[in-house]
C-alpha cells in the first residue's frame, strides 16, 4: 500500500491527516572540553572553600576533643569534657544570652530605621546622592577605627560626657562603657551606626526592581503615598528584607571585633557585652587552652548552622521555591 492510499483512507475515515510524530531529540551530554572548562573555572574556588572553610571546621572538631596548648601534636584526649564544660559554664550562658539580645535588638532597631531611610531616599529630593554616601560611609570604615573612635568618645572623660557638661547636663554623664545597664545599649548604638548603611543600600536596591507602573496605577486609583508603600512597596520588598534579616542574624551571632576592641577581654564580661566569640578567645587562646577554644568554635558553628537552616526552611522557603523553577 502506497503512502497516498494511506492518506486517502485516513481522510475517508474522517480522521484527517495525522502529521508524523516529531523525532525526539537526544539530550547531548557534556563533552570533555566543557568538563575541563568547568573544572578549570570552579576548581580554584572549590579548593579555596575546602582549604579555608571545610578543613578548619574539621580540625576544630578534632582539636575540641583534646586539652591542647596550641603547639605540637595533641595527646591529652578528654573526649566530651570540653563540651560539657561549655554547656555548664555560666559565662558561656551569659555570652549566649547577649548574642540573642543583640540579634533581637539588631532586627528591631536597624530594620525600621533603615526601611524609613530607604523610603525617604527613594524619593526625588535634593542632595539624595550625598545623603546616601554619608549613610553608607560608616559601613566601609574598618572595625578597628570604629571601635577605637567610639571607645574614646564614650569613656568617662570622653567627648560625649564633655558635650553634656558644656551644655549644663552634668546629671546625664555616665560611664557608658562600664555600666552593665548601659553598655549593651552603647554597643547597639555603635552597631546601628555602623551597619545601618548596608541595610539602606540593600533596601534601595530592592526598591529599584519594583515597577513604577504599580505605584502610578495605585495613584490613579486614589491611593495615598503611605497606602502605596504599605500595599505595594513593602510586600514586593519582602524577599530583600528577609535576606537582610538573615545576614543580620548571622552577623550578630558571630559578633567579635567591635566588642573585643572597645571592651577588651576582661571588661566585656563584667560590662554585660561579652559574646560567644569573645568568650572563645578569652577562654581559649588567652587562657592557653586551644582545645577548649576549638570546642567553643564548634558550638558556635553548630548554633549558627542550625539557625541558618531553620531560617532557610521556614522563612526563605517561598523565596527559594520561586527561584528554583527548573524541572517543574
Amino acid at each position: 500500500m502506497t503512502g497516498s492510499s494511506v492518506v486517502a483512507d485516513q481522510v475517508r475515515a474522517g480522521g484527517g491527516v495525522q502529521p508524523p510524530a516529531p523525532a525526539r531529540r537526544r539530550r547531548r551530554g557534556i563533552g570533555w572540553a566543557q568538563r575541563l572548562e568547568i573544572a578549570a573555572l570552579s576548581g580554584p574556588a572549590i579548593l579555596m572553600f575546602l582549604g579555608f572553610v571545610i578543613f578548619p571546621v574539621l580540625m576544630a572538631g578534632y582539636y575540641g576533643f583534646y586539652k591542647w596548648k596550641g603547639f605540637g601534636r595533641p595527646t591529652n584526649f578528654v573526649g566530651l569534657d570540653n563540651y560539657r564544660t561549655i554547656l555548664q559554664d555560666s559565662s558561656f550562658h551569659e555570652a549566649l544570652l547577649h548574642n540573642g539580645l543583640i540579634v533581637v535588638l539588631s532586627l528591631v532597631l536597624q530594620g525600621p530605621i533603615a526601611l524609613a531611610l530607604a523610603l525617604l531616599l527613594n524619593r526625588r529630593m535634593r542632595g539624595r546622592s550625598i545623603i546616601r554616601v554619608l549613610i553608607f560611609v560608616p559601613y566601609v570604615i574598618a572595625e578597628v577605627i570604629v571601635g577605637t573612635s567610639w571607645s574614646l568618645l564614650l569613656q568617662t572623660n570622653g567627648a560625649v560626657n564633655g558635650v553634656l557638661r558644656s551644655i549644663g547636663l552634668d546629671g546625664l554623664t555616665q560611664d557608658w562603657l562600664a555600666n552593665p545597664k548601659l553598655a549593651i545599649w552603647s554597643l547597639m548604638l555603635i552597631l546601628t551606626w555602623k551597619y545601618i548603611g548596608f541595610a539602606v543600600i540593600l533596601f534601595l536596591a530592592g526598591m529599584q526592581n519594583i515597577p513604577e507602573e504599580l505605584s502610578e496605577a495605585a495613584a490613579v486609583d486614589g491611593a495615598s503615598y503611605w497606602q502605596t508603600q504599605r500595599r505595594i512597596t513593602l510586600p514586593l520588598l519582602g524577599p530583600t528584607i528577609r535576606i537582610w534579616a538573615f545576614l543580620s542574624i548571622i552577623g550578630a551571632l558571630q559578633l567579635f571585633d567591635l566588642v573585643y576592641i572597645i571592651w577588651g577581654q576582661y571588661v566585656a564580661s563584667t560590662a554585660g557585652t561579652s559574646t560567644m566569640a569573645t568568650y572563645m578567645v578569652t577562654e581559649g587562646r588567652n587562657a592557653g587552652n586551644y582545645g577548649y577554644g576549638n570546642a567553643v568554635a564548634v558550638v558556635l558553628f553548630a548554633i549558627s548552622m542550625i539557625i541558618a537552616l531553620l531560617y532557610q526552611r521556614f522563612v526563605l522557603r517561598r523565596d527559594t521555591q520561586g527561584a528554583l523553577t527548573e524541572g517543574r
